[in-house]
């Protein structure tokens, strides 16, 4: 409590004026609360500065990941569109020649292209009259980024592509596993990421061929989409039940939940059922999962920064003293697993949710200055955990 009164006395509501932003079409939107801002807490006992280890930065940092990306633009596929669509791109100029030079107009960056429109169809006021930015161009833009980014964050031939998403099923399959041997104390792990994560685990895990939802994993998930890993039973427990009445489903929402949205449940690893148990959860997590510094060293072919030590021969034992030593990893550095995770305590429920967002925090005295320039859950039968 202490905490949450010292940042709210440091981060107060924003007011009318800056928790209000207004569309390009007119209408004002309103944040609740007049700007309440949500300030996350949580006591930090290990994993400090974990988001600057290497290999949790999956493909970034990945150089076998790079390069089949990479491949891509060497693709027929590429090559087709690049040539079919330089029409579409050179009629947009107008539009975004401030930002894009005249040989940068192309299906090369159709995610650039794509997301500077649509964040200016929705805010900005001040866009060129001609060429008229309609909804029919905006759908188009958005398909070939879509077309452009699942390519680049996923290959079934080539495995190393997706190493965003394989670096998230270990860190999923470890959240829950921390619930089951703690009993449930370890109610919910959140982890905020980028759309490449979210593209790389649907391939991964047998997402896309699912025909019933390709407008949902086929694409980049929109701003704040959410995967959920519910772990539950249906089992009669008095107690946390044993793991083998433990199962888990999948559940996932494109976009920004409303009042009216819901989570909707969809099967893995190209099963029938959308409720797995745990234990065939796990295995097939663990197909793809790079759970740890080695196993990513040696997939990326990394021998430098954090992959020196893994790489480094062991040195050779002395006979004539009969002592000698082994260089590696140590313990404490190989068990770092959570990177950019958030922990609370949530009764009656497990989830590891990655959120796709943009959050802003406005300080009390920007918020001062402002005004001064102005005025001058699951089925009823269900056990969550």
């Amino acid at each position: 409590m202490p905490a949450q009164a010292f940042l709210q006395g440091s981060y107060p509501p924003a007011g009318p004026e800056l928790a209000s932003d207004t569309l390009r079409d007119g209408r004002v939107v309103r944040s609740p609360l007049d700007g309440y801002q949500l300030i996350p807490i949580r006591p930090v006992s290990s994993g400090k500065g974990s988001e600057d280890i290497a290999w949790l930065q999956a493909s970034s940092n990945c150089p076998e990941a790079i390069v089949s990306s990479d491949e891509y633009f060497s693709s027929s596929d590429y090559n087709n569109l690049l040539a079919s669509t330089d029409e579409f791109y050179t009629s947009l100029t107008p539009l975004i020649n401030a930002t894009f030079s005249d040989d940068e107009i192309n299906y090369k960056n159709a995610y650039a292209i794509f997301d500077l429109l649509n964040v200016a169809s929705i805010h900005n006021e001040s866009l060129p009259a001609s060429p008229p930015l309609t909804d029919s161009i905006l759908f188009q833009l958005r398909t070939l980024a879509d077309h452009q980014q699942i390519n680049l964050a996923y290959n079934s031939t080539d495995p190393i592509r997706a190493i965003a998403g394989s670096t998230l099923a270990a860190q999923v399959v470890r959240g829950l596993e921390n619930t089951i041997k703690s009993q449930g104390k370890s109610k919910i792990t959140i982890e905020f990421g980028a759309y490449a994560s979210f593209l790389s685990f649907f391939g991964l895990a047998d997402l896309l061929t699912l025909p019933e939802s390709n407008d949902s994993f086929m694409g980049i998930p929109d701003y704040a989409s959410t995967m959920t890993f519910e772990l539950f039973t249906t089992a009669d427990a008095s107690s946390f039940p044993a793991v083998e009445d433990l199962q888990v489903r999948f559940l996932f929402h494109n976009g920004t939940i409303d009042e009216n949205g819901t989570l909707n449940a969809y099967p893995l690893f190209g099963q029938p059922s959308t409720e797995l148990s745990w234990t065939k959860f796990r295995e097939g997590m663990n197909r793809f999962a790079v759970s740890g510094p080695e196993q990513w060293c040696e997939a990326c072919g990394n021998s430098t920064g954090v992959c020196t030590n893994i790489n480094a021969p062991s040195p050779a034992v002395d006979n004539t003293t009969g002592s000698g030593s082994r260089s590696g990893i140590s313990q404490a550095v190989a068990g770092i697993i959570g990177a950019l995770v958030t922990l609370a305590v949530v009764l009656g429920v497990q989830v590891a949710v990655i959120l796709f967002a943009g959050l802003r925090v406005v300080r009390k005295k920007r918020a001062a200055s402002r005004e001064m320039d102005e005025s001058g859950a699951g089925a009823a039968d269900e056990r969550k955990l």
